[in-house]
């Protein structure tokens, strides 16, 4: 193992969780991790510079993680997020993390849901919680949620919660936390407000930075230049054929060019959603949850709304619109070619936005290739068809509904082969499973006749 790759091995953590760590696949750590977790270790505090997609959580979660006291259910380490789709995405993974921890308890406390359900789960006692910093707020002003033995305090995306303007909130939620207590702060970019923010919450913090540029290996870009936005749609539609990416984000700067994009696609015959803030938080996330487990190759989303977007294997991104931000630009198309896997970035870039390619050549320190539309050979004929459906189960955590039991359900009496079970993804309430497009009907039916282990569960597949 070379140096600049070394393994979780190097440092002094417990078998168990090196044990974990490998069946996770976890063995070399990736730069933000090999930087700043001795340091977070050690226990001093720490601001990192790093991309969406760094492996920042595993960074700041093992260090949380290690430090819990599992026989006290008080709230040892808090994390807050920008936003909900984050927040979900990281108590995710700590979970992993920690799967190897006995009657380890994380709650999420975002907006979108109920206040006294979360209230509830508060009362039995939690180790960590994730959220929103509105959310967040909320509990502590009401009494719900404690934090007098708060042992770190994590701030994911940093950046991201003061260009939303939650700058207010998160100086509220501090002073409810202990003086003395470990603070890391994570951020995709390091301006004057991120360095006023760590002088006011943090000790002596060291200073972590890895490079937010992307691997041109890894990272295809390629620029096509239209006459106007009247070309965009038919240009879209031939890169799609020619390259035939299993999956593709369109970003667009606006939720109506986000909305009424993914209307012409779907018109034409492409599986096609969108992904913007006027969507209620229930659809968000449905829209989330059908992108990621394969129901709908193609999502057309907002920078806002894809924020904290983690899809493995994502195929290609689409500037539809150039951002005005070179950092947006960056942080758009590292979603793909990650863990090695190579990805494509395409730009459809009219003359009105050519001052913003040069600003994101300048940023980048170098020119993006330019490509030749009339080079496309794509079948015009050709659209991306979902080769899965989702079905939505009425039952979830609450009901004591395990992933092993939908997965039993539907490949025991259903007949259905392993290989056409996809993604399931668990909430509370409710459950969504993938399922080959070719099996849903089976598996509907399936789940309305018979249920779940001998018990009556509502179902019905999504579209």
């Amino acid at each position: 193992m070379s140096r600049s790759a070394p393994t979780f091995a190097s440092l002094s953590l417990p078998p168990e969780l090196l044990a974990n760590l490998d069946s996770l696949g976890f063995s070399a750590m990736t730069a933000i991790q090999a930087q700043s977790l001795p340091l977070v270790l050690a226990g001093q505090d720490v601001i990192a510079q790093a991309k969406t997609g760094s492996g920042k959580t595993a960074a700041f979660g093992l260090g949380m993680l290690l430090q819990l006291n599992l026989t006290l259910f008080k709230v040892q380490g808090m994390v807050l997020c920008p936003t909900r789709e984050l927040a979900d995405q990281v108590a995710k993974e700590l979970r992993r993390l920690g799967r190897h921890l006995p009657n380890l308890k994380i709650l999420t406390l975002c907006g979108g849901t109920p206040l006294g359900p979360q209230a509830g789960s508060l009362e039995h006692g939690a180790h960590l919680v994730v959220g929103t910093p509105g959310r967040i707020q909320d509990h502590l002003h009401k009494g719900t949620l404690d934090l007098a033995r708060l042992r770190m305090l994590v701030l994911d995306e940093a950046d991201r919660m003061l260009d939303m303007g939650f700058a207010g909130e998160v100086d509220d939620v501090i002073s409810f936390c202990p003086a003395r207590r470990q603070t890391l702060l994570f951020s995709a970019t390091y301006p004057e407000e991120i360095r006023q923010l760590s002088a006011s919450v943090q000790r002596d913090a060291a200073v972590v930075t890895v490079e937010a540029l992307h691997d041109a290996k890894h990272i295809e870009q390629q620029v096509y230049a239209v006459k106007d936005n009247g070309e965009k749609p038919a240009l879209l539609k031939a890169i799609l054929a020619h390259y035939q990416p299993a999956s593709t984000v369109v970003f667009c700067n606006t939720k109506v060019d986000c909305q009424q994009l993914a209307d012409a696609l779907r018109a034409d015959g492409y599986a096609a959603l969108a992904l913007h803030g006027d969507l209620e938080q229930r659809d968000r996330d449905l829209m989330l949850v059908r992108f990621a487990n394969g129901s709908s190759p193609i999502l057309v989303a907002t920078d806002m709304a894809a924020r904290g977007l983690d899809i493995k294997d994502l195929a290609a991104v689409v500037n539809y619109e150039l951002p005005y931000d070179p950092e947006v630009y960056v942080h758009r198309i590292g979603r793909t070619g990650r863990a090695g896997k190579h990805g494509y970035a395409f730009s459809l870039v009219s003359p009105s936005q050519a001052k913003r390619q040069k600003g994101i050549e300048a940023y980048l320190d170098y020119s993006l290739p330019l490509s030749d539309a009339g080079q496309l050979n794509g079948q015009t004929a050709y659209t991306m068809a979902a080769g899965m459906a989702t079905l939505c189960l009425a039952a979830g955590r609450k009901q004591k509904l395990r992933p092993g039991d939908v997965l039993g359900a539907l490949t025991g009496d259903a007949g259905l082969p392993g290989s056409a079970v996809g993604k399931i993804d668990l909430y509370d309430f409710q459950t969504f499973v993938a399922v080959s497009a070719d099996y849903a009907q089976q598996a509907l039916a399936r789940i309305e006749a018979k249920g779940i282990k001998g018990k009556p569960v509502k179902a019905r597949l999504v579209d």
